[in-house]
């Protein structure tokens, strides 16, 4: 199971709008896991950090019991 990165921002609050969050990615503000990304679209996994200006977001799911 995953995230997109764009949507990830959005679900966490970092962002206000998609559109914002495409900005951002696309000016390479974004960082996963203290790495510089650019790929709106980046599959973003359990145990992911995403850091924004100071702000950081740590993925966690929940255990998938089947």
């Amino acid at each position: 199971p995953f995230i997109k990165l764009e949507q990830l921002m959005k679900l966490s609050g970092l962002t206000d709008t998609g559109g914002l969050a495409k900005e951002i990615i696309q000016n390479g503000i974004v960082k996963v896991n203290d790495e510089a990304c650019t790929m709106r679209g980046k599959k973003i996994r359990n145990g992911d950090r995403v850091t924004v200006e100071g702000y950081e977001v740590i993925v966690s799911a929940p255990a998938d019991d089947t």
